[in-house]
């Protein structure tokens, strides 16, 4: 495939100090001009004023210009503009407002993290010692980001531009809803919903293990409880554990582990999912919050000419 990552997000948000302090919370590194960066994947989170949130932005990499070019042609049959240079390609997703940007860039490699040794029936993994997850200390810190959920009010204009243009994969689709989206070899980096407003759902974030997902939402959760949304649970697309939890503008984030990877696009079938397995496989059932944000009416509100 050639595109191999997503690299980074921009979002827009009303409250930009204080949900800055969030994603310092959650464990992102505070770097000038509004970047947060991950273990692995660098600066990969901006945060920039905006008067309702929104995504502003993806960077999305490729492995040459030929693929900016492949791109532009794509977008060029769907009769969308796109911007070149050398080693990005730049075009706007004309439902939503949010620009695309496709550059040439390496490819992201994480250095192989040791399996967490678990005990079960007849497999003993681990002796003389307490489980590794009840004895860590240190804050949990996202390894990368992993995908975006962006609503839109054109599901099939806006899954075009990213599938038939931009160049992602089909991974999984919920029924009448939603479809998983792949610019690497995870199971998503994007996922469009059909909603009433376009908005930003939440962003999701890489950690270790199950007990990363657990030990990084309690931290958050401590003199928060507002900021509980949903979990801890596992999906059905993509296989990951997860838990959500949510910024001070209304943006949901999650930590996940143990998402599925697709290496070879012919070993994988897209399934198409409908009711609870199109949210999620088990874990508590999700709140009304999380279908339906709290702020939807107000973004609807003022949706008319915002994020344009």
């Amino acid at each position: 495939m050639s595109l191999h990552r997503l690299i980074s997000v921009t979002i827009g948000v009303p409250n930009v100090a204080e949900t800055a302090d969030y994603y310092a919370d959650f464990g992102l590194r505070p770097d000038t001009g509004g970047w947060f960066g991950t273990r692995d994947g660098g600066r990969q989170l901006r945060i920039v004023p905006s008067p309702a949130r929104r995504l502003v932005e993806m960077h999305i990499g490729a492995d040459s210009p030929d693929d900016l070019g492949a791109a532009a042609a794509r977008l060029d049959r769907l009769g969308v503009a796109c911007d070149r240079s050398a080693a990005t390609l730049t075009a706007v997703e004309p439902v939503t407002g949010v620009r695309a940007v496709v550059e040439v860039a390496p490819r992201l490699r994480q250095d192989p993290v040791p399996p967490t040794p678990y005990n079960g029936p007849g497999r003993i993994e681990r002796t003389g010692t307490r489980a590794p997850g009840v004895l860590r200390a240190d804050p949990v810190r996202p390894r990368k980001l992993g995908h975006a959920v962006l609503a839109t009010t054109d599901f099939a204009a806006t899954t075009a531009f990213f599938r038939d243009g931009i160049g992602f994969r089909t991974s999984d689709v919920i029924k009448d809803a939603g479809i998983f989206l792949r610019c690497s070899t995870d199971h998503h980096n994007l996922l469009v919903l059909a909603a009433p407003v376009c908005f930003l759902h939440h962003t999701s974030w890489q950690v270790d293990d199950i007990d990363e997902v657990g030990r990084g939402a309690s931290a958050m959760l401590e003199g928060h409880p507002e900021r509980h949304v949903w979990g801890l649970g596992r999906h059905h697309a993509g296989s990951n554990f997860f838990w959500y939890l949510k910024d001070p503008a209304g943006n949901f984030s999650e930590y996940y582990s143990d998402l599925d990877c697709i290496v070879d696009d012919q070993l994988w079938t897209p399934e198409t999912l409908e009711g609870a397995r199109g949210l999620f496989n088990w874990g508590p059932p999700p709140p009304p919050s999380f279908l339906h944000p709290d702020d939807l009416a107000d973004l609807m509100t003022g949706s008319h000419g915002a994020g344009r």
